[in-house]
């Protein structure tokens, strides 16, 4: 994964690979180079075979404070071409983010809000800083949650709470955020990302395969009849009967040892 990022460092410790965004003078917004990046460094942390885990993380005091609308309207003819030039759904990082089958941990660092917002709830866990905030400020900027908030925000709490907060346009500190159930955890903000590194190695140390299986069956399953489902497991479930990692880990369990998964 050597490849040069802008505004992004890309790095790769054992078998997790933490994609930091890093503009920490402007809250880390999100210019046009930088959404190609992330989906670009998103792509190939998929398709390497020693990573098993994706943290998402920010640099300095912020998440993301969201797309970077000014940058993008000063480089431009007209403000209303501007943002529209940032959007690019075939290849954008929250639909990346939703296909990608490894686990994606967002170690939310500071605020998140708008685009920010919708990239951390796109991920399938958030660990807070106790400095983080989530701030659905669309309807304040004449917007709306343009890249995945809508589908995600009442999926995840419910659709009374959800329209609460986007019509309201809320900012949620990290406290009210594990309430409502939009992180899973909240620490203190110096303990953020070892925290997230020893929930990544827990997951790490799993048989990838079968945890990349349990991700996409679950993603599949949003959309799935209960019984279309079961049967769309039972598929999956047939080539990983015949893994290796199946094999050790009934060996493992047999001799009472923890196993060692190689991913085949």
């Amino acid at each position: 994964m050597g490849e040069a990022y802008e505004d992004l460092i890309v790095e790769r410790d054992g078998n997790v690979t933490t994609i930091t965004l890093n503009r920490p003078e402007r809250l880390n917004a999100i210019s046009g180079p930088m959404l190609s990046g992330l989906s670009r460094a998103l792509v190939a942390a998929e398709a390497d075979a020693e990573t098993r885990v994706i943290i998402l993380t920010g640099a300095g005091r912020g998440f993301c404070s969201g797309l970077d609308l000014k940058r993008q309207a000063d480089v431009s003819d007209s403000a209303a071409e501007g943002p529209a030039k940032l959007f690019d759904l075939r290849n954008a990082p929250p639909i990346v983010i939703h296909n990608v089958d490894k686990p994606i941990i967002c170690a939310l660092n500071g605020a998140a809000a708008g685009y920010g917002m919708d990239l951390a709830l796109g991920c399938d866990m958030r660990i807070a800083s106790d400095r983080a905030r989530l701030a659905a400020v669309f309807a304040k900027r004449g917007v709306l949650p343009e890249s995945g908030g809508t589908w995600l925000l009442p999926r995840l709490i419910g659709w009374a709470k959800a329209a609460e907060i986007a019509f309201r346009g809320q900012t949620l500190d990290a406290e009210q955020c594990l309430a409502y159930g939009l992180v899973n955890a909240v620490v203190p903000h110096e303990q953020l990302l070892d925290t997230a590194r020893a929930w990544a190695a827990e997951i790490a140390a799993n048989a990838p395969l079968a945890v990349q299986a349990t991700k996409r069956m679950m993603r599949l399953g949003l959309e799935e009849t209960f019984e279309a489902n079961v049967n769309h497991v039972y598929l999956q479930l047939l080539p990983l009967f015949r893994s290796a990692d199946f094999r050790e880990g009934l060996q493992a369990f047999v001799e009472r040892r923890e196993p060692a998964f190689s991913g085949r």
